[in-house]
């Protein structure tokens, strides 16, 4: 079909162009009357006309062999299928986008936006439902707020207070009130702040992994044996105490890695061994968590697409996220309780590799390999601290023989019904 429509798309072209008919059989050595066969799509054209045409006309040869792109095409049959209209033809999409490509690109323009701004909703409600800075902000204004009704209250009785307490109440009302005048300024600052680009970076550990982001998940400072992690983190400009202590602890780590399984080694077990995190680990004799570190830690060239990582703790609170394509990783939000990394804190220093599928509009296969171990040593008086790590690795071809397990980011913003490992509702009704 996108064949057959090659003369409209030339005659569209040329319009646009403000090129008259005769005009450009004469620049590409035709008659006009050809070209006029050619453009009722009575003739076929193809080869080295073709090209010459495409030149005179500023455009590829395929936009006009082909028609359309094919991201217009498939946006076209998205937000077809989004809008539960299933088309009978599986080329009608091509056709409107080939005889109508302005209103195709206005209408996949518009279906972008539209799934730029769910996503943006979303985002919004779990950082509105769940931002500890925000709670913790808007719990101290309504405490001082409360403490101080509940001391004015107590003046607004009649009878006499002695002097004593009658002080004690005044100054404690004028303690409270600077405190809610304080706490005030500080929230109407961070909301304020949230407008900023920036703003996503408020606590520090997402500080950090914007820093790490920065890079690549990548530092060549610190492949080699002797590099000093203080450099990297006194030069990166951290804004807090907090911020570069985590930082020394993350980067500590991945120096630590880097010189137990350098670059150039762990590019050829890659290529000899594949990514197989059980057998590099054999190779390198190392616990499965850090080879998990390492591989996420490998640049493009050694890994493409590159995995995400994740860690937490035994409490499920998220330590450390490399997004990836996807497979949305919340900060503030609880994470899926169905993700691999959480089953293998039931079952310390036993991995687990398990396929998933992430919920959403634009379903993506992964696979996952988890494992949970303990942080320090063993000690007979106290309870060992387990974190557990997740490296997730995008399915290029899925096998439908291999069952996958359906996960979501949060039971908020998972589109899922009847899930049984659901919390709460969803902020999203099923189709969204």
């Amino acid at each position: 079909m996108r064949g057959h429509l090659t003369g409209s798309r030339i005659r569209e072209r040329r319009t646009i162009f403000g090129l008259r008919q005769a005009d450009l059989a004469r620049q590409v050595g035709i008659s006009a009357s050809y070209l006029n066969l050619i453009e009722h799509n009575r003739r076929r054209i193809g080869g080295k006309l073709l090209v010459r045409i495409a030149q005179e006309l500023g455009v590829e040869p395929s936009m006009l062999s082909e028609g359309a792109e094919a991201a217009l095409v498939a946006t076209l049959r998205e937000a077809a299928a989004d809008a539960g209209m299933a088309l009978a033809d599986g080329d009608q999409a091509e056709e409107f986008a080939d005889r109508f490509p302005g209103w195709a690109e206005v209408l996949a323009a518009a279906h972008r936006r539209i799934s730029s701004l769910e996503r943006t909703v979303e985002t919004l409600s779990d950082r509105l439902t769940h931002d500890p800075h925000l709670a913790s902000s808007l719990h101290e204004v309504l405490s001082t707020a409360a403490a101080i009704r509940s001391t004015a209250s107590i003046l607004a009785e009649p009878g006499d207070i002695e002097p004593e307490w009658r002080n004690r109440f005044h100054r404690n009302l004028n303690e409270d009130s600077l405190r809610l005048a304080e706490s005030s300024k500080e929230l109407v600052r961070y909301l304020d702040e949230a407008q900023e680009e920036d703003s996503r970076k408020t606590a520090p550990i997402e500080e950090v992994e914007g820093l790490v982001a920065q890079h690549g998940y990548h530092f060549p400072d610190l492949e080699s044996a002797g590099a000093e992690v203080s450099d990297v983190v006194d030069g990166a400009g951290l804004s807090s105490g907090a911020a570069r202590h985590i930082a020394r602890g993350v980067l500590s780590r991945y120096a630590a890695d880097a010189w137990a399984m350098p670059l150039d080694a762990m590019s050829q077990a890659i290529k000899q061994l594949g990514l197989d995190p059980i057998r590099l680990a054999q190779r390198f004799d190392m616990p499965l968590h850090r080879v998990f570190r390492r591989l996420a830690a490998m640049p493009e060239w050694v890994l493409d697409p590159a995995p995400g990582l994740v860690v937490c703790d035994a409490a499920g609170s998220l330590l450390f996220r490399k997004p990836i394509d996807r497979f949305p990783l919340p900060r503030f939000a609880v994470p899926c309780p169905l993700w691999p990394i959480f089953a293998t804190l039931n079952r310390p220093h036993v991995p687990l590799q398990r396929r998933v599928v992430q919920q959403g509009r634009d379903a993506a296969t992964f696979t996952c390999y988890a494992i949970a171990h303990p942080e320090a040593a063993p000690d007979f008086e106290r309870d060992p601290l387990y974190r557990a790590t997740m490296l997730i690795v995008p399915v290029l071809t899925a096998d439908d023989a291999v069952p996958a397990q359906a996960v979501g980011s949060s039971c908020r913003t998972c589109p899922r019904s009847g899930c049984r490992a659901r919390r709460e509702p969803s902020i999203l009704k099923e189709g969204f």
